[in-house]
């Protein structure tokens, strides 16, 4: 049983499956944003310019409300999925930690970061001693 919630921790956490989800929800949440300054700003404006409708003050503050309601939507949204992108981080620091491999070293005669496979100084071109 502890393989088995080892592997779906694994499989739960990783980094693209949390970024394809959270893209996804974002995604839908900004896609509210996108109707409704369509609904509430450009059909209202493109219909007073076509001469199509007239609209009074009531309707202009029932169009800028439903426009920030679907904001403030979108922020709160936002505003949870941060949250829960900061706890997945968090439970994904805790188990051993892993020692990282050293990926640069100094080179002896320009004293550069380069790779440590590199046997020659991009820098200063010398040739590197193979240690």
């Amino acid at each position: 049983m502890k393989k088995f919630i080892s592997e779906f921790k694994t499989f739960a956490l990783k980094g693209n499956m949390v970024d394809m989800a959270i893209g996804i929800v974002i995604g839908t949440a900004f896609s509210g944003i996108v109707t409704s300054l369509t609904d509430n700003f450009i059909n209202p404006i493109l219909n007073v310019v076509t001469g199509g409708a007239k609209y009074n003050w009531q309707d202009v503050a029932g169009f800028i409300s439903s426009f920030l309601s679907a904001l403030v939507n979108f922020l709160i949204m936002a505003f949870a999925l941060f949250c829960i992108v900061k706890a997945i981080n968090k439970v994904k620091s805790f188990g051993p930690k892993k020692e990282e491999e050293v990926i640069i070293k100094k080179c002896p005669y320009c004293q550069s970061e380069i790779d440590v496979k590199a046997v020659r100084c991009p820098h200063c071109t010398s040739q590197l001693d193979e240690d």
